[in-house]
Order: structure tokens, then sequence, then C-alpha cells
């Protein structure tokens, strides 16, 4: 059984995310936080599978939280659900290394979708959070804030363009006939040609070169 770790100031809230999350047999929501602080608590004697957390908490907010605990663990999952649109801290929470983040105002199906993809070792970002970083780059010329600039072959174009279309890797084998772990071999290219951490990272360089 995989633990969660809910981080939210609303009590209703916690309590709605517990209920959703009953429909997967292999989770259990073991623990909630109403801030920072006690989530960094619980963290000294415990460990989570999956970390939920909100972002405007008080005493110690999300982004803080979020940061001390990759400092301790790099690989520890977390999913950020929040109602903070902000474009400039959407993209520093994503330098962070989370791995997934949606606004509370998304259907349940999307919380779903999102838990399990994290727990299978994907990313997940809504479709409304991929918005709001498109909508921040068209005003804006580019920034340049990618140190490499490694052409891109044919191939990793196409793929690049499916992963920014939300697809698993198992869809984009199917769709080029390769096997995903050749799909896979090509996304450890992409982050290392272009110095990205994570797909968001992937989807903002894409649409900065013109690939996307």
């Amino acid at each position: 059984m995989k633990k969660v770790l809910l981080v939210d100031d609303h009590e209703m809230i916690r309590e709605a995310l517990s209920s959703f999350l009953e429909e997967y047999d292999y989770l259990e929501v073991t623990a909630h936080a109403s801030n920072g602080r006690e989530a960094l608590y619980l963290l000294e004697n415990n460990q989570y599978d999956l970390i939920i957390t909100d972002i405007n908490m008080p005493e110690i907010d999300g982004i803080d939280f979020i940061s001390k605990v990759k400092g301790l663990n790099p690989d520890q999952k977390i999913l950020v659900l929040t109602m903070m649109n902000n474009a400039i801290k959407v993209k520093k929470l994503i330098g962070m290394g989370i791995n997934g983040f949606l606004l509370k105002n998304s259907p349940k199906n999307d919380l779903l979708e999102a838990v399990d993809k994290v727990m299978n070792g994907d990313e997940y970002y809504s479709k409304d959070v991929t918005d709001i970083l498109i909508s921040n780059l068209s005003n804006k010329k580019p920034n340049k804030q990618f140190a490499y600039d490694e052409p891109l072959s044919e191939r990793e174009k196409e793929i690049l363009r499916l992963i920014a279309s939300d697809f698993t890797n198992q869809e984009i084998a199917d769709k080029l006939f390769i096997s995903t772990r050749t799909v896979e071999t090509h996304k450890g290219n992409l982050l290392q040609k272009t110095g990205c951490k994570n797909v968001a990272g992937l989807v903002m360089y894409g649409i900065e070169k013109g690939v996307i």
C-alpha cells in the first residue's frame, strides 16, 4: 500500500481529497498537515510515496516546503494542487522538480489522472497550467534561459510535440510504432540536449524554440 500525505490549510479540502483517493486500492492517505511546518515535522519520522500539497498556506507555504523537501529527498513525488496560477511561481515550482501541477477547480477525473500518472513515474500538468505558461511565454521574447542549443532530430521534435500534447510513453510508442523503451531513450536525450529537468521544461523549450 502506497502512503499519501495531504498538505492543505483547509480541513474540508483534505477530507474531500481523502474521499477521492479512496478509489485507488493501492493508495492510503496516512497523514494530514495544515501547513508546511506540520508536514516537515511528519516527514522527520515518516516516509510517504506521494505528497499532495497546496501553495498558499500559513507559517511555511508550499514553495518553501517543497524546496526543503526536495533538498532532503530529490526523488520525493510531489503533486501541487492549488488555486495559485501565477506563471512565474509555476515555473519556479517546475524548476524545483515537482511531479505534477493542477488547479483546485479542475474536474475530479483530472486529479485522479494526475495521481495515477505521478505514481507511475510520469508527470502531469493540467491544460489550465500549460495554458498559463504558454500565455506567459507568448507575451515575452525568448529569454534565452536554456543553456543548451544542440539541434534536435526530426524524430525528437516529433516526440516533443506528442509529449506537449499530453500523450503517455505508451501512446507515443503505439503512434510511432516503436517501443516504450525507445520513447524513454528519446525523452532522456531531449532532456540532456535541452538542459531541461522535466517534461514541463521541455514544453516551454519547444514553445520558445518554435518546435511546438
